[in-house]
């Protein structure tokens, strides 16, 4: 597996060794063991699949308290797939990395828990699948605003289709502290 880090400490992007001839492919979607060597060391409690039209973008999501990590990939598609560091006192409190995830790449993205996460759609389709660290807590289901001029994300797409709830996120600077998670060195 080759690992690849991003800007933001602790969010890696991880691409499996594929083995595929004229039948198709084959590739270990995770394998504890290797992960935990790459440096995602956490047990997985819940996992989810979402399938998405072209041009819709969800997120940006986060949960607190008991935050979720995500490990999060595509199974048909092509999405542009963004975190966000919302840990107060975090030196890259913030800043963002987005990476490409399609169906061809197989290309699996750890977004560490405290951060903010949020896709969009670039094919038809997207068939999208997390594996999360936490179980889904509505009480604590939070959200920032997927434009906000200070993340300074480059979506590739200018006019998302957005669910009610994404589009009356509040902008980061207007999240009340005690909504954020504390960075923990």
């Amino acid at each position: 597996m080759k690992i690849i880090e991003t800007t933001l400490p602790g969010a890696l992007i991880l691409e499996p060794q594929v083995f595929g001839d004229a039948r198709g492919f084959f590739y270990e979607s995770y394998n504890e063991a290797k992960y935990r060597e790459a440096g995602v060391d956490h047990r997985f409690v819940q996992s989810n699949v979402s399938r998405s039209a072209r041009g819709v973008l969800r997120g940006l999501h986060y949960q607190w308290p008991n935050p979720q990590g995500k490990l999060v990939s595509v199974l048909e598609g092509e999405v542009y797939d963004v975190a966000v560091d919302i840990r107060r006192g975090s030196p890259t409190f913030g800043q963002s990395a987005g990476v490409m995830l399609t169906a061809d790449n197989h290309r699996h993205f750890w977004v560490p828990e405290g951060f903010a996460h949020g896709f969009c759609v670039l094919s038809e389709f997207a068939t999208f699948t997390y594996q999360c660290t936490a179980l889904y807590e509505p009480k604590a289901d939070a959200g920032i605003r997927w434009n906000d001029a200070a993340l300074g994300i480059d979506w590739p797409i200018s006019a998302p289709l957005l669910s009610d709830k994404d589009g009356k996120t509040p902008l980061l600077a207007d999240v009340p502290p005690e909504r954020l998670p504390v960075y923990r060195p």
